[in-house]
């Protein structure tokens, strides 16, 4: 029973093993840190990574550890874990503007035409860059800590909605929900 347990376990780390060589990992800080103990300081490492698969999946994590691969690898872990779906138009860019807030830190978030390329900075870029978004301009307002910036975007992509999705929610079609965002009449309205 236990040798099938452990085979079973084995069959899932390999699939999942394919999947994870698709993910994209982007190392945003690596922060040294040191605790004062009786023999003098011991240092350790902080790291902050973001994971994504170039689709419309991404994750941060963060990990702790005396050198600096384990605390990567810990970072990596908790970020594969904590993945979240965002909804992308055409798979370049977001379907509406966001902000996203954490703490004293404000990220504003806006969707750009084709060509645009991604207008980020530092930690947001990463987002983007492993999320697959290739045309955005993001601003970062009130702290220039990447913490607080990663989880301030994510606060942000986390309420973006496509239009099937507000759709479904209104119990609306799609085409209705898009004539009302170009500032069209819906067709109930136009016949009126």
């Amino acid at each position: 029973m236990a040798q099938m347990r452990r085979e079973g376990r084995r069959q899932r780390d390999d699939r999942g093993g394919r999947d994870e060589s698709e993910l994209i990992e982007k190392l945003v800080s690596i922060n040294r840190v040191a605790k004062v103990v009786k023999g003098g300081r011991r240092f350790g490492f902080a790291a902050l990574v973001v994971v994504g698969d170039g689709r419309g999946r991404v994750g941060f994590g963060h990990g702790k550890a005396r050198e600096v691969p384990e605390a990567i690898r810990k970072a990596t872990e908790r970020a594969k874990r904590a993945m979240v779906r965002v909804p992308l138009r055409e798979g370049r860019t977001l379907h509406h503007d966001v902000e996203g807030h954490f703490g004293s830190g404000r990220v504003v978030m806006r969707t750009a035409d084709q060509g645009t390329g991604i207008i980020a900075g530092g930690p947001m870029r990463a987002i983007f860059e492993a999320l697959g978004v290739q045309d955005v301009v993001a601003k970062s307002v009130g702290t220039s800590n990447p913490h607080n910036m990663i989880r301030a975007a994510f606060a942000g992509l986390t309420r973006c909605e496509s239009p099937r999705m507000v759709a479904q929610r209104r119990g609306k079609k799609v085409s209705d929900i898009l004539g009302e965002r170009r500032g069209e009449a819906a067709p109930a309205e136009a016949g009126a």
